[in-house]
């Protein structure tokens, strides 16, 4: 919706909806250009609401016909105001019958019902059931749908809605009809519909309670070879689910339908999970290993939402994470027991973290900072960030951590005892938490309600006569916009003593043995602890497995770093020993960049890349997790005026060091790691492709020619897609000579699969070498389009946002293209727009002079008249 002035949603003013839905009945007679919704609901007034207006909301549709009670209504009967329809004075019960128009082949915003390589599609999170027809278009709306579908047969074979099958067959005039019904209760934005020529593989397979369900992966003609993955992801979801939480599926089918047009990853509407086909489609020949990883994660995700979104939902938007959060958090979890190893665990959990601080810790320090459960804002879809899902998600694991495994199973089987078929708040999965575990959790409350990242500062002392350590604790978190002060939050703190010989010490406090890890909880301002019984001083081990999503303080010296890096038995804060040795020494180099001063890499960094490399003892998944750098857009976090130029010259000024001093170990280690036979993408060949390829990085960036001979030669030789795009980028980003042939060569090759064809363009966009005028020219591209997401995302997403040193040049070029790009976007789909527009977010923290160009690109886009809500809050909010 497109607004002189946007409204502000506060979460205090909410109030229940005036009247309740108990069913809804819509019949499609579908048309790419003008589709007719009928639409029958019968409704009741709520007892919880004093107000007696009906209010349905409709975005972008045309209202034909409204009777309620079987009387047409005129214009002086209903009110339309804007979006919103109100009907006054309406009796107890109600039928309503309201038919609409709607031009799905226009609805370039990919919200309500829209087409797709001629097929229709659904897309109604958050608010685009209102794009349909005129509805109670809120989540606490909860009612059971039928659903008629029409349409042409020839040119829409398969049609598909939530639920199961009830009725299907001919009409007189060349179409024919499907009736869906959905036994449960669901929220209008779990409404989906399908209507398209499409193909399926389909499998039989029976439940722990001995039904059968029928699963179907719905795909275009020609993208049958590469849904096996999916299909087995699917399965393994709805295994783990009935045996880690003894949740099962309740319906007799359930469906996925991969579409190439989606705003988002994929959405879990019940029974009829629609996916961006990136999730979907995956064979060695076009997916990487990432890939087939998200496609095991994201299929996993939309399964569990079917309890943790659809049993059990919103009362309200502002309470997003209550199903996002945790089924994140419950994705996670999947993720981790498929691997199936404590180290290939650990290397999923320093995934998280890399994300947590990548992107979720700069939100949480920027202009759109919001606690995970928002008390306000202008446009729902501008809350679908990395606050609500990973943060939230950490807050989930945080009552793990302090319950257990067991007292979180007793958490969420009380949660769904009390609550299936509701739509809740927050609390009341805080409450059954505590409650089923017999716990005060009020204090962890403040997660949900305070914004910004902790920042825990750590002391230690030890008492050589005592034989003691005391380990100080302080929390303070910094102020975010609407929220200077902030209340101590109840942070679970894992710790570990390491003794000088790299082992354990076993913990003991008041008396009371503790293991080698155990987990303090801090809820004061500053808590001290005390350890006894401990021979030696011990080097700290604080965080472990990254307890809480905080920003820890301790004064590490290098020797403390490089002890943890070598013998810590967490695989995380081992890792994070690295990172911070890693980070040092990035800064440094930065800083003498910007003053002109020549670069020097110490020999002990070296050495303990070196050390780990050459461990065979640790996995090689967490040896390329270990040796990858902090990224160029980490490190701006960490300098208080960033110069993108100079972040980037140290960087690679270490990349080529490390490819250099370490080349026979980078070569032996490129050679230990091949995977020969048929490609598998099982976790140990996952981690040994990882590891060689991070060499073969290294080695390309060096200064000798023979790391890019190694590149162009796997590249030729590749039989998978990991090793081809891995070899592919490494010439892209050493600035090979060899780079454009093997790029038309690529792009040769996989003109039709679309997927491969983002890969490209994302390559180039992110490479150092790809200015802003070689960005316009790939937009002249025949293949590129902005109307599709996915490739908005690859080339100009990836340029705006992950090719820092060239989208900064000093001109502002790169700021004007973005002002550009996104009122082009906007136009076109406001929730992408509002996406390419949170590049901006942290432009204060840059020197002055690129600040002004910043400044002035964001307000070009904030002065524009006709602006959405989505992006105009995400601008308004970064210039004030």
């Amino acid at each position: 919706m497109r607004t002189d002035t946007p409204l502000t949603i506060y979460r205090k003013d909410y109030t229940a909806p005036s009247y309740l839905v108990d069913t809804v009945e819509l019949g499609f007679d579908l048309d790419p250009a003008r589709t007719i919704v009928a639409n029958r609901l019968t409704m009741r007034r709520n007892p919880a609401s004093a107000q007696r207006e009906i209010e349905l909301y409709g975005e972008d549709i045309e209202l034909v016909a409204l009777r309620l009670n079987g009387k047409a209504l005129g214009k002086r009967e209903y009110r339309l105001d804007g979006n919103l329809l109100r009907i006054p004075n309406a009796p107890e019960e109600v039928t309503l019958e309201i038919e609409t128009l709607c031009a799905p082949e226009k609805n370039t915003a990919l919200s309500g019902l829209y087409v797709s390589n001629g097929n229709f599609i659904t897309q109604c999170e958050a608010e685009g059931f209102r794009r349909i027809t005129f509805f109670p278009d809120r989540p606490d709306v909860m009612a059971k749908y039928t659903v008629m579908l029409r349409a042409d047969k020839e040119r829409y074979p398969v049609l598909l809605s939530n639920g199961n099958l009830v009725d299907e067959g001919m009409l007189p005039d060349g179409r024919h009809y499907a009736k869906w019904e959905d036994p449960f209760l669901k929220p209008s934005y779990l409404f989906a519909l399908v209507a398209a020529k499409l193909v399926c593989q389909e499998e039989k397979f029976k439940l722990a309670d001995g039904r059968e369900a029928l699963l179907q992966v719905w795909v275009e003609e020609g993208n049958l070879d590469k849904t096996d993955y999916a299909m087995q992801s699917l399965k393994k979801s709805i295994r783990w689910d009935e045996e880690r939480f003894g949740l099962e599926l309740d319906l007799d089918r359930f469906m996925i339908v991969a579409t190439g047009d989606f705003n988002m990853g994929a959405m879990e509407n019940k029974g009829l999970n629609i996916f961006n086909t990136k999730y979907v489609l995956a064979n060695p020949r076009v997916a990487t290993d990432i890939d087939f990883q998200g496609i095991e994660a994201v299929v996993g995700h939309e399964y569990f939402h079917n309890w943790t979104g659809n049993r059990v939902t919103c009362r309200d938007w502002f309470q997003l994470s209550l199903k996002e959060g945790l089924t994140v958090f419950r994705d996670q979890e999947f993720s981790g027991d498929m691997i199936g190893t404590s180290t290939g665990r650990a290397v999923n959990r320093i995934d998280q973290v890399r994300t947590l601080r990548a992107a979720q810790f700069p939100e949480d320090a920027g202009p759109m900072a919001h606690p995970v459960r928002p008390d306000s804002f202008v446009e729902i879809n501008n809350f679908y960030t990395v606050t609500v899902y990973e943060k939230g998600a950490e807050v989930v694991r945080m009552y793990q951590t302090l319950l257990g495994r067991e007292g979180f199973r007793k958490g969420m089987d009380l949660y769904f005892e009390r609550h299936d078929g509701q739509a809740v708040e927050c609390d009341d999965f805080r409450r059954a938490m505590a409650d089923a575990n017999d716990r005060n959790l009020d204090q962890f409350e403040r997660w949900y309600s305070q914004a910004g990242t902790p920042v825990v500062r750590a002391q230690m002392r030890y008492d050589e006569q005592q034989h003691a350590v005391e380990l100080t604790l302080s929390q303070s978190c910094p102020a975010t916009p609407g929220q200077p002060e902030k209340l101590p939050f109840h942070i679970p703190v894992a710790v570990g003593l390491v003794g000088r010989d790299g082992r354990d010490i076993p913990l003991v406090i008041d008396d009371q043995e503790r293991g080698t890890t155990t987990v303090l909880e801090l809820t004061g301002a500053e808590q001290t602890f005390r350890f006894t019984s401990v021979p030696q001083q011990p080097v700290p081990s604080i965080l472990r497995d990254f307890s809480a999503p905080v920003v820890l303080e301790y004064d590490y010296s290098d020797e403390d770093l490089l002890h943890l890096f070598s013998h810590d038995s967490d695989p995380v804060n081992r890792w994070e020993a690295g990172q911070r040795l890693a980070m040092e020494r990035l800064l440094r180099l930065t800083e003498d960049v910007t003053a002109g001063s020549r670069l020097q890499l110490d020999d002990t960094f070296i050495e303990a890349m070196r050390k780990v490399l050459t461990d065979e003892s640790l996995g090689p998944a967490f040896r390329e997790q270990a040796l990858l750098l902090p990224t160029e857009s980490m490190i701006a976090e960490q300098t208080d005026v960033v110069h993108p130029l100079s972040i980037h010259m140290a960087r690679q000024f270490v990349r080529s060091s490390i490819g250099n001093r370490l080349r026979a170990e980078l070569l032996a280690a490129y050679d230990a790691n091949q995977t020969p036979g048929q490609y598998s993408p099982d976790a140990e060949s996952i981690g040994k492709r990882a590891l060689k390829n991070l060499a073969l990085g290294y080695l390309a960036a060096a200064s000798d020619d023979e790391g890019i001979a190694l590149a162009e030669r796997q590249f030729d030789e590749a039989d998978n897609m990991t090793d081809r795009a891995a070899a592919l980028g490494a010439l892209v980003h050493a600035r090979a000579p060899a780079a454009q042939r093997a790029l038309q060569g690529f792009y040769d090759e996989f003109e039709k699969e679309a997927l491969v064809v983002d890969k490209w363009f994302a390559m180039q966009a992110s490479s150092p070498s790809t200015d802003v005028a070689a960005v316009r020219e790939l937009m002249k591209h025949p293949a590129f389009t902005m109307k599709n997401p996915n490739r908005a995302r690859s080339l100009v997403f990836n340029f705006c946002m992950a090719n820092p040193v060239q989208f900064h040049v000093p001109d502002g070029s790169g700021y004007a293209f973005w002002a550009e790009q996104v009122m082009a976007l906007d136009a076109l789909n406001p929730q992408v727009a509002a996406r390419l527009a949170r590049a901006m977010d942290r432009w204060r923290r840059y020197a002055p002079a690129l600040q002004a160009h910043m400044k002035q690109a964001l307000k070009q886009v904030n002065g524009l008249k006709k602006l959405s809500n989505d992006v105009r809050e995400v601008v308004s909010k970064a210039l004030a």
